[in-house]
């Protein structure tokens, strides 16, 4: 716990990535035993690559968008159509309550799982997590063709990721121990990039 208290108090990286451009470092790798939570914006590509990590790693992955789901037995288009934004807030927090208290998991979070403070707490404490960065223009490339996400369903989506993401950003970089861009990379690389700096300490 001490070890925990004690990395959250380090400095967080100022708003560029890496000289690279590919990863900011902020704490050493993951241990061999830690769960590995996957935090960004939507389109950044959690799922995708949080399943190629789990089947490298050989863990079970968790998506918690989909756990909602499962559990309510309704899309997440439905909930905020019934029950607004702030039902759906609250399954979900039940969901990363639970979810981050399982072992051996790759978990891929909602874009705003992080807006509550007792998900940053659990996320923080319990796991490694890897902030999956992409850039509102490469969010918008990703997800122009998507119609299940309730709050892009709006006359401005520029507007809107680049509002989300302000809010957001900050609070990604909170709970951070690795901060990754997504920008231009498939997948695939990117889940290669991220095994290989895992794995380098």
């Amino acid at each position: 716990m001490l070890a925990t208290q004690l990395k959250r108090r380090r400095p967080k990286p100022p708003g560029d990535l890496a000289k690279d451009g590919f990863f900011w470092d902020i704490m050493p790798a993951m241990s061999t035993s830690e769960n590995l939570f996957l935090v960004g914006p939507m389109g950044a590509g959690k799922s995708t690559i949080g399943r190629r990590l789990a089947k490298v790693l050989s863990r079970e992955f968790m998506d918690s968008d989909k756990e909602v789901e499962q559990r309510s037995g309704a899309s997440i288009p439905l909930i905020f159509e019934m029950e607004g934004e702030a039902g759906f807030r609250g399954r979900e927090k039940v969901v990363i309550a639970d979810l981050t208290q399982r072992q051996n998991i790759v978990l891929a979070t909602g874009g705003g799982a992080v807006l509550d403070p007792d998900n940053r707490r659990c996320l923080a404490e319990r796991g490694f997590v890897i902030y999956l960065h992409a850039s509102v223009d490469e969010q918008l490339r990703r997800t122009r063709r998507d119609r299940n996400r309730p709050l892009l369903q709006t006359a401005d989506p520029r507007g809107r990721l680049e509002s989300l993401l302000e809010i957001r950003d900050p609070l990604y970089r909170e709970v951070a121990d690795l901060i990754v861009s997504t920008d231009g990379y498939q997948a695939r690389r990117v889940a290669q990039r991220i095994l290989r700096r895992l794995r380098s300490d």
